[in-house]
């Protein structure tokens, strides 16, 4: 009997929660730029790219796009689709749509695969965490994908048994390991192996006592990852349950994420058919690596995946599939028993999340001896608090574990129904609003504290990492919570806490240790709804609000706001009630600000009622007159009377705002440097010229005023409208001629931006020859820019709008230019293939 053959190629798609714990949103990642964000980075080069990949011809024009993920096995993080689903959503979609298609492709059975929640070490979780990690998991899975997994990805593959009896608990049929997390295997009774093909195990996870004899049959080790990866393993549970294990390719897999695989498609799909072995029956060649490998890792890493997925369907040689699939198809002959506490990215087992097991980035010199007492800290916070946390849910759910567990569809969903029907169903009895703030905050706090044992906070170098600074956050978050729900009793878990964080020392000399990381980063993040309040009342400033605004995860409902101008100095009062989405707390505040031009801003806040109402207007008075007399010590000296005397200014505005306002203020200072250097770039051209040309060496002032004017200049032309084609080319040869380095980052983000707006506009005015010609030019200018560009979503808008229905009147002209910008933007026209609903939608 020949081998039937299958390929399975699996990607797991992760990033760490990254948003501000207080604030709930990614806040500005400097070492991302050009990008916002890091999400929002690899977004682009990896996660949008996936789901509608080119394959090229010779002449390096798109013949075909197609959606990876539809082929292909794979999982996202929950947190990061959550992301995903707010700042990219035709990304998003795709990735839905995905498996929505692969379920037609293989047999009903989806590609996609549930995660433990955020990325929690299973194995060093209490079992408690453990539980919700995976309902959770779940329960988000099952909103969003519209069924019920069939496997779960172990975030880090982290592994042991009693993770494994959890998920065969709640329904869980398989998982993906590593061959080195195979300690032995050895065969199962044929009646066994009958009754899975006849769908117990499938249905219930359970083994009938049947053919016992197989039980006594001899195990064989399996040393340094020597177990066949082709076929799925059965690993036996408490119970009579059971779970399949399927353990990937490893050195292929390595190859993939480690030794350039993905340079060529070729090679790829060549590396994959080599690993078939001459046996009978059939067998699965299957790879897992990071999904990021294909295109943020490795760029244009999505195309070499989607040439050897295309390869793989025209072939009669094997075939695609996935777990379920192969699992329904050919179900476990063998047993197998899995090494206890064991990943696949440390060689130590599970060490590098909790110990400096020697498992790093590969800085010379540096230790992990900050990982111990982070967790060790961790725990201590978390095991002071949960008697606190289980004594005050008590009194307001039925059953504590189960409210929490149940509280995921708050959190993909936290609108007021949502949260009505989730106490509908937990609490002990109705709850006041007052308790329903309470019950939210323990909520909450349960959600931080599984937060901050995110794996990404111990796999890294540093404490002072992002990564890491991240996990302390949401301690930080965590305390915050408890202080508001418990008072004082909080004050000795946040000392012992504080105390393990200044044993965890920093390799970096200036960042100390995690306690003062805490105290000088995390401290200064944490918010309240005065400082909510502080931040609107100056973002007010530079900002129209409606009456009703969204401030971040606060809703802020202006009830009074005046402006007092006196010259260049504005004095702003008001009154605002404040409330978080996210707790229902609320809060009347009172503001003012005094405004003295540019970055001299003040601020003060109070919390407000009724019976400081006489005292509010004789504030308000006696600010306005000083205001209208331009006597700064009196309006100051009034903000000291009637307020803490605790004032904000411009650094106390969220970082995004502060970024948006600084830009504004500085718009007029660095117009005015830009022309000052041009001016001297363009007065001593001619001598600047010659040098270059005659192999001089250039003064190194006149080098810096060229180098920022033609970037400069080079910027303004490509982000004009329409663009500036002629100034474009006349800077990029001024460049060329005064051997001028050009900041290609930032000019090919600028210019891929500008490409996609250009076609956006298209796309909403189909037929209209003057947009057409605006895109044509700049897709010409594009051709020629001597840097990376990034053109996948202009590409793909191309594509939407050739399919719209062609308008009336629409002349041959205009079809024959949009033909020849598809060209331009490297696109086979005459014989590009798109797979049914791959790009759809993707213009709106």
């Amino acid at each position: 009997m020949s081998a039937e053959k299958y390929i399975c190629i699996h990607g797991h798609f992760y990033q760490p929660p990254r948003e501000n714990p207080w604030l709930e949103t990614v806040e500005t990642q400097d070492s991302a730029a050009p990008y916002h964000d890091w999400n929002d980075r690899i977004t682009a080069e990896c996660y949008a790219p996936n789901g509608a990949a080119r394959i090229v011809n010779r002449q390096n024009e798109i013949i075909r796009i197609l959606n990876n993920y539809a082929r292909i096995s794979y999982n996202f993080g929950p947190t990061l689709l959550s992301w995903l689903e707010v700042n990219s959503q035709r990304a998003y979609r795709r990735i839905l749509d995905a498996d929505r298609l692969s379920q037609k492709r293989f047999s009903g059975h989806g590609s996609a695969m549930a995660q433990a929640y955020n990325h929690m070490i299973l194995p060093l979780a209490d079992t408690r965490d453990r539980i919700t990690q995976i309902r959770w998991g779940i329960a988000d899975f099952r909103q969003r994908f519209g069924r019920m997994p069939e496997g779960m990805w172990l975030p880090e593959t982290a592994v042991d048994t009693e993770s494994l009896e959890l998920l065969a608990e709640y329904g869980i049929r398989f998982v993906l390991l590593a061959p080195s997390q195979c300690a032995r295997v050895r065969p199962m009774g044929n009646a066994e192996s009958a009754e899975i093909a006849r769908g117990a195990f499938a249905a219930a996870g359970m083994l009938k006592d049947r053919d016992r004899n197989a039980v006594e049959a001899q195990w064989t080790e399996t040393p340094n990852a020597s177990v066949d990866t082709t076929h799925p393993y059965l690993v036996r549970l408490k119970n009579g349950r059971s779970i399949a294990a399927f353990f990937y390719d490893g050195p292929r897999s390595r190859a993939i994420a480690f030794e350039g695989l993905l340079n060529s498609g070729e090679n790829f799909l060549a590396r994959l058919m080599g690993g078939f072995s001459h046996a009978d029956g059939a067998q699965m060649v299957h790879v897992a690596t990071d999904g990021e490998s294909y295109g943020h890792h490795h760029r244009y890493g999505e195309m070499a995946l989607a040439w050897v997925l295309h390869s793989i369907e025209d072939s009669s040689e094997v075939k695609l599939t996935n777990y379920g699939e192969f699992l329904e198809k050919f179900p476990p002959k063998l047993e197998a028993q899995i090494i206890e506490n064991t990943s696949w990215s440390c060689f130590h087992g599970v060490e590098r999340w909790r110990s400096d097991c020697g498992c790093n980035g590969g800085h010379p010199g540096w230790n992990q001896k900050w990982r111990r007492p982070l967790r060790e800290g961790l725990d201590g916070l978390r095991d002071a608090l949960a008697p606190m946390v289980r004594e005050a849910a008590s009194g307001l759910f039925r059953d504590p574990d189960e409210a929490r567990n149940d509280y995921i569809r708050v959190v993909l969903d936290r609108s007021r129904s949502s949260v009505d029907a989730f106490f509908a169903e937990n609490a002990a009895h109705p709850l006041s609003s007052e308790e329903r703030t309470a019950a939210l905050k323990l909520m909450e706090l349960e959600r931080h504290s599984m937060l901050m044992y995110t794996s990404c906070g111990w796999f890294f170098d540093d404490i002072s990492g992002i990564e890491t600074v991240q996990v302390i956050a949401y301690a930080g978050r965590v305390l915050q919570l408890a202080s508001e729900l418990f008072g004082e009793r909080t004050a000795k878990p946040e000392a012992e806490f504080l105390k393990q964080l200044g044993t965890a020392k920093s390799n970096v000399p200036e960042q100390k240790d995690g306690a003062a990381i805490y105290n000088r980063v995390v401290r200064r993040m944490q918010v309240g709804l005065e400082q909510v309040a502080a931040h609107y009342a100056i973002s007010s400033i530079f900002s129209n609000y409606p009456e009703e605004a969204e401030v971040f995860c606060y809703r802020v409902r202006r009830l009074e706001y005046e402006i007092t101008p006196s010259g260049r100095v504005r004095l702003v009062t008001g009154k605002a009630l404040l409330s978080s989405t996210i707790t229902e707390e609320m809060e009347t505040v009172v503001f003012a600000v005094l405004h003295l031009g540019d970055q001299n801003i003040t601020a003060v806040v109070r919390r407000y009622d009724e019976s400081q109402a006489a005292s509010h207007e004789e504030f308000l008075s006696t600010s306005k007159l000083a205001a209208m007399r331009a006597d700064i010590p009196e309006i100051v000296h009034t903000f000291d009377r009637f307020f803490d005397g605790h004032t904000y200014s411009i650094q106390s505005l969220f970082k995004d705002e502060q970024q948006r306002i600084l830009d504004l203020l500085l718009q007029a200072t660095l117009s005015e440097v830009e022309s000052s250097l041009s001016s001297i770039y363009e007065n001593q051209a001619s001598l600047l010229h010659f040098l270059s040309q005659s192999g001089l060496p250039r003064p190194p002032a006149l080098s810096m005023a060229a180098t920022f004017a033609i970037n400069a200049g080079l910027r303004r032309a490509l982000s004009s409208q329409p663009m500036d084609t002629i100034q474009a080319h006349a800077w990029l040869e001024l460049a060329k001629a005064d051997q001028v380095e050009l900041d290609r980052q930032l000019l090919g983000y600028i210019a891929s931006d500008k490409m996609k707006r250009l076609m956006v506009d298209l796309h909403g005015d189909a037929g209209s020859m003057t947009k057409l010609d605006d895109a044509l030019a700049a897709a010409r200018m594009m051709a020629v820019l001597p840097f990376e560009l990034n053109l996948w979503q202009a590409q793909n808008i191309w594509y939407d709008t050739l399919k719209m229905p062609r308008p009336m009147g629409e002349s041959d002209e205009w079809l024959t230019r949009f033909l020849e910008l598809g060209k331009q933007l490297r696109i086979c026209v005459d014989h590009l293939v798109v797979e049914e609903e791959t790009l759809n939608g993707d213009s709106a």
